[in-house]
């Protein structure tokens, strides 16, 4: 089936299983040649084999490794059509090389999306649909798949991408970087970041470039690619991820992936973006004084609600952006800070003052990432938390997490799971928090019907114990 919100992204006949991308990029004019091996499976007959691709200029396209094939490019669609079809079942690879200066996807609800240039260098900023802006690929949340992410730039530059740094190359004037992210991944999460920055740790961590299991920080490395002018405002302002580490540890279950990046670009971002084991912020976001750090916490939990777990269809988003945002009250709580009961009060205030026209369980494309999906998001995270308890909402957080770690998820999976820890009727619950416009009750302030649990008029959301001082 076609994606509900983009259904002319991707393609249902194949899944990829691995892409190779084999990149160069002059910054100072922007220009960008690849080479781009798909790999993947048909899972029916496949007579053409189409790519999402942006406006590039392909100059070969092979099949299998050394025959040429037939192809057309329009409409940012690649369109390869191989001597013989390909089996239902079978493996193939195609390779596409391709040049030109990337064009950031421009969309009517989000502006541009993908590759963008900077002052100096470049990052990628994809979600939900960007990631033809640099490459070719089977453009869907669903299709996740292996990367290899190779890129050659002038020598000043450091070049960030998802996974593991397995080679760098230090040429006359140019330096080859080669990353490897074998865990699945989709591809609006993966990404390249370019820019003369300073590779260092997150304080307290595993210094860059050691081993995971080694330093004070705990057993992940966490690394960051910075502008040397905001060193000092980064090591102040990040200092708690370790300890963020800690808790959505402890709460989600174990970290997804080998280590975690941060990326500080040089210019102001309207918002940080998460890419697959990577978030990166803007200059803006680093201000020594932590005023963004509910933001870093929302990146880093992106990494089990998104990236891990990814959405099977994109209106599920609430799944990837209410439980980024509860992790924020769950950090405030656990810190020091205001408890998620009180910033549920707050959260409730500010969308009684907005129109109620929002259905979060299917919010509609124009509202993907409308703010009321994530708070709402959150507020029944919240309310499902008070209704159920705390050791029930933990165990259900931890078994979400492990049973489909690097894999799919969608509403009714949840809601069907949370059912599976709670003797309490939950159905009214998610109708009214996830499918119904009106903004419910707060549990305990109304009917069963409305989503409350016994009726106890003037109640709040109340606190829960177990978080406080991590």
């Amino acid at each position: 089936m076609s994606d509900s919100y983009l259904p002319y992204h991707g393609d249902d006949g194949y899944r990829v299983t691995s892409y190779d991308l084999d990149l160069e990029y002059v910054p100072h004019t922007g220009r960008l040649a690849g080479r781009a091996t798909v790999h993947g499976t048909a899972r029916r007959a496949l007579p053409v084999v189409v790519l999402d691709l942006g406006r590039f200029r392909v100059t070969k396209v092979l099949v299998d490794g050394a025959r040429p094939a037939r192809w057309a490019h329009r409409g940012e669609k690649l369109r390869i059509t191989p001597e013989r079809p390909v089996p239902p079942g079978g493996r193939f690879s195609v390779e596409v090389r391709y040049q030109g200066v990337p064009q950031p996807v421009r969309t009517r609800e989000w502006g541009e999306l993908g590759w963008e240039q900077l002052d100096e260098g470049s990052l990628v900023a994809a979600q939900p649909h960007g990631a033809p802006s640099w490459f070719p690929c089977n453009d869907r949340p669903d299709d996740k798949a292996a990367y290899r992410i190779a890129l050659t730039a002038p020598t000043p530059y450091t070049v960030v991408a998802n996974g593991r740094l397995t080679a760098r190359t230090v040429g006359a004037s140019t330096t080859r970087w080669v990353y490897e992210q074998p865990v699945p991944m989709a591809t609006y999460l993966a990404t390249v970041q370019i820019g003369p920055y300073e590779l260092v740790s997150v304080p307290g961590t595993v210094p860059y470039g050691g081993e995971a299991g080694t330093g004070a920080g705990g057993e992940v490395p966490q690394t960051a690619a910075v502008p040397r002018a905001l060193l000092t405002r980064f090591a102040h302002d990040f200092a708690r991820q370790p300890r963020m580490m800690a808790l959505f540890t402890e709460l989600f279950g174990p970290y997804p992936f080998d280590s975690y990046g941060v990326v500080v670009v040089g210019e102001e971002l309207d918002v940080p973006v998460e890419a697959q084991g990577l978030a990166v912020f803007g200059a803006n976001h680093v201000d020594g004084a932590r005023g963004s750090e509910r933001l870093i916490a929302h990146e880093l939990a992106h990494q089990w609600f998104g990236n891990s777990l990814t959405v099977a269809d994109w209106r599920h988003i609430w799944l990837n952006e209410g439980f980024a945002k509860y992790a924020e009250w769950l950090w405030s709580e656990a810190s020091g800070g205001p408890s998620a009961a009180e910033h549920a009060a707050r959260s409730r205030a500010r969308l009684l003052l907005l129109p109620q026209d929002v259905r979060i369980a299917d919010p509609g494309l124009r509202r993907l990432f409308d703010d009321r999906v994530y708070e709402r998001g959150a507020l029944t995270l919240h309310a499902l938390r008070t209704v159920v308890g705390e050791a029930a909402f933990r165990a259900l957080l931890r078994e979400w997490t492990t049973a489909h770690r690097h894999g799919l998820v969608t509403t009714e999976g949840f809601t069907a799971l949370a059912a599976r820890h709670t003797a309490e009727p939950l159905e009214g619950l998610f109708r009214a928090w996830l499918y119904e416009k009106r903004l419910p009750d707060p549990p305990g302030t109304g009917p069963v019907g409305d989503g409350g649990s016994v009726p106890a008029p003037g109640a709040e959301f109340r606190d829960l114990p177990g978080l406080r001082n991590v």
